[in-house]
């Protein structure tokens, strides 16, 4: 390992700031078509998919049924993590990434088509899993890719600041997402928007994917993982060597990236469904306090990559995560208040605070791990952190349901999320690759 990370060391010594810049925002415009696709899926199952695709008289089963076909989707990114993982750390990052977007984007145009319960009956539903889960088979492969060839094209002391850039992804495609619903509802009727309104967001992902492929094609390859196909030190059995020899770092990598993803799903997807379902606000309202919390995040992001760069990015997993534990309880009484401008406030304040530790998440997840087997050992922790976050807006709504509609239970879920990445900050740079320069 420590042959590997001088390799590393020397194989970034040469990188200028342009160069790193380049490859952040190629890796940003993957991202974002990403999150733009996988969001999508989210505002859809809090609005759509609960009516179209599962027919059921009671509006909470409805809501069940369809918060479970997003997270099925999130139980395939851990296989896709490993497959494409496996992929990245024997041919390359690069060819790696390509593969991925052209699935995302495919797979978003094809569920922008699919025919409603109404139209085809119990297939409706079925295909809509089947698509969710080959959705999840790619995305699973493409955070961990982008996060892998940012890091290893930047130089090494300024690592946080670049692996900040791709998370603006999430943002981006919140406001695309949320934005492009909004639109709809404001522009259409409502039945309109049911009948086929909806889909228009989903089909605007074809056009997208082709300005992604453009962009991504003009991405350079790791100069890291050049230099490990030029030494002959990649790894024969990515898989098993990271399972074997790395299994504590998965661990703890997936708690340290749990608040960004779940805690977001939290505060969007089921708050979206908690507004408009439990406590009757307009869906234009939910849409628009998402769409302002992304805005605010990006800024927020780009804070934290640059705290991450002067203190340490396990530093600000720590104390991003205790911030968004003390803002929880607040958050939830503005949300729950019935006032339009403290509803989106609340959003927002809960969504900037968790956005600290998802700002550092990629600088600590790729330092857990040597470059002989990163993309397969950031693709197991994030995405398994990201199957389990599938499950929080499910959960949520369940126990919300059991509590009589009231807040707490969700709440309780923020501050529990919070508390839990924390943790994983301070444990990562005990169980991290010692690299020449890097503050971890």
């Amino acid at each position: 390992m420590t042959q590997t990370a001088n390799l590393e060391a020397g194989a970034t010594r040469q990188i200028t700031d342009k160069e790193a810049t380049k490859v952040a925002i190629g890796a940003l415009i993957g991202t974002a078509m990403e999150w733009y696709d996988f969001f999508l899926f989210s505002a859809a199952a809090a609005l759509v998919f609960n009516v179209q695709y599962f027919a059921n008289e009671n509006a909470t089963a409805a809501a069940l049924a369809s918060f479970a076909t997003f997270g099925v989707g999130l139980v395939a990114r851990p296989i896709g993590g490993m497959i494409f993982g496996a992929m990245g750390d024997k041919i390359g990052r690069r060819k790696t990434l390509m593969v991925t977007i052209v699935g995302i984007g495919a797979i978003t145009g094809l569920i922008g088509l699919l025919p409603t319960y109404a139209a085809i009956g119990i297939a409706a539903p079925i295909l809509l899993v089947l698509l969710r889960i080959a959705q999840g088979l790619f995305v699973g492969g493409e955070w961990s890719g982008a996060m892998t060839i940012v890091v290893e094209n930047a130089p090494l002391e300024r690592r946080a600041r670049y692996a900040a850039l791709p998370q603006i992804g999430s943002p981006i495609g919140t406001i695309l997402s949320s934005g492009g619903f909004f639109l709809m509802t404001l522009f259409i009727s409502h039945g309109n928007f049911s009948a086929w309104g909806w889909r228009i967001p989903f089909l605007a992902a074809i056009p997208m994917l082709l300005i992604a492929l453009y962009i991504r094609s003009r991405l350079d390859e790791s100069p890291v993982f050049a230099e490990l196909m030029e030494k002959g030190e990649t790894a024969k059995a990515p898989i098993r060597t990271t399972l074997v020899q790395s299994w504590k770092q998965i661990i703890v990598g997936m708690a340290a990236g749990m608040l960004g993803v779940g805690g977001f799903y939290l505060v969007t997807a089921f708050v979206v469904y908690y507004g408009v379902k439990i406590l009757h606000y307009d869906a234009g309202l939910m849409l628009l306090g998402g769409m302002i919390a992304a805005v605010v995040e990006i800024p927020v992001l780009i804070a934290g990559g640059r705290l991450g760069e002067r203190f340490g990015s396990s530093r600000v997993i720590i104390w991003g995560g205790i911030a968004s534990a003390i803002v929880a309880v607040p958050a939830f009484l503005m949300i729950t208040s019935h006032n339009g401008v403290l509803v989106i406030a609340g959003m927002t304040l809960a969504v900037a605070a968790l956005s600290f530790p998802y700002a550092a998440s990629g600088t600590v997840l790729t330092g857990l791990f040597p470059a002989s087997t990163r993309y397969t050992g950031v693709g197991f922790a994030q995405n398994i952190a990201g199957m389990i976050s599938g499950f929080i807006p499910l959960v949520a709504t369940g126990l919300v349901a059991s509590a009589a509609g009231h807040w707490w239970p969700a709440a309780a879920i923020l501050v529990f999320l919070s508390l839990f990445t924390a943790v994983a900050g301070v444990i990562a740079p005990r169980l991290s690759v010692s690299l020449p320069g890097f503050k971890h």
